[in-house]
């Protein structure tokens, strides 16, 4: 089940099912805004959306109410997520899946997001998007490849072919906006040749691998899967991490892997990811394509959790394209 992409004066619902808005600065929640303003949505915000949270998590019923209302209002068209965290996961049981069913609109986040992305098209049918948070868009450069994919993904029904971004970034943006470091981007690194099209799954690897064991986890069978990971994914826990979701049943019947760029204090290396893809003889026979501009670096694509796409790996590169979104 595909939403209804968006129209110029369409409402997007700010929604925080993991950290609250009270840790965005202000300044950047008003340029996020003002952001979205200028791609043709109007900005709306859920009732405990700055919920201050006592320890580690705000209120789970509250963050619940905040999506089934989103969801329930027709007014809204899309719901963005503020930012990631780490406590996504305590909703799935809390949430009327049926209403999520019943009332289909664009989702989209990243992170810890990606929990709930997951859930919603397991249990409820739904494509969603790893894409850029709210807090995303209160970025002051660096943002145009971000937003071009964005608008690309939930303003048109077209096809999109993914290049990759002239220069990418692993810096603290958020606390200094001026203080920038732009890296040239070598582009894809093709690790294993193939070509496929597939279902589009996955996002965040660790929490992606929450959902393994549940009824919230879907299917990896003719998937094209898609993961990345922060910078606490040492190489030896995405290297472990990697092979847990190799050993979901699924997986042997998956189409091929994409692996969205690491961030530098991860400690990943080109030379040690492909070892690691090569120690995992479940992957010879599918496409592997790395260094993609999605996850944790910026800038990033938006692809759907659901969707199609094919891919292609050669020794003349890679190419990626979102056929059905």
């Amino acid at each position: 089940m595909i939403p209804a992409k968006l129209q110029p004066g369409d409402e997007v619902r700010i929604i925080s099912p993991a950290e609250s808005m009270e840790i965005i600065a202000p300044d950047q929640q008003k340029l996020a805004v003002t952001r979205l303003r200028k791609s043709g949505l109007e900005v709306s915000f859920s009732k405990h959306v700055s919920d201050k949270a006592p320890l580690l998590a705000t209120s789970i019923d509250h963050r619940v109410q905040d999506i089934h209302d989103a969801f329930l209002d027709p007014a809204v068209k899309a719901v963005l997520t503020t930012i990631g965290g780490f406590e996504s996961n305590q909703l799935l049981r809390y949430i009327n899946y049926d209403i999520i069913r019943k009332n289909p609109k664009i989702f989209c986040g990243y992170s810890d997001i990606t929990v709930l992305s997951n859930a919603f098209y397991q249990k409820a049918g739904l494509v969603t998007y790893s894409g850029p948070h709210f807090s995303t868009f209160g970025m002051e450069k660096g943002l145009e490849y971000t937003l071009e994919y964005f608008e690309k993904a939930f303003f048109t029904d077209d096809s999109y072919t993914i290049p990759q971004a002239e220069t990418w970034s692993d810096d603290s943006w958020f606390i200094d906006q001026e203080k920038r470091t732009f890296h040239k981007n070598h582009g894809y690194k093709v690790i294993n040749e193939g070509k496929t099209t597939g279902r589009t799954i996955g996002g965040n690897l660790c929490s992606l691998n929450l959902l393994q064991g549940t009824e919230y986890m879907p299917s990896l069978k003719e998937a094209v899967v898609f993961v990345e990971d922060d910078y606490m994914s040492i190489p030896e826990t995405f290297d472990r991490d990697l092979q847990s979701l190799i050993h979901q049943p699924s997986f042997q019947e998956a189409k091929g892997l994409v692996v969205g760029r690491f961030q530098e204090k991860s400690g990943m290396t080109m030379e040690l990811l492909e070892e690691i893809i090569r120690t995992k003889k479940e992957l010879d026979h599918l496409p592997v394509i790395v260094n993609a501009s999605f996850g944790h670096t910026t800038p990033q694509f938006t692809f759907p959790i659901g969707g199609r796409v094919t891919l292609e790996a050669d020794r003349e590169g890679a190419f990626i394209k979102i056929i059905e979104h």
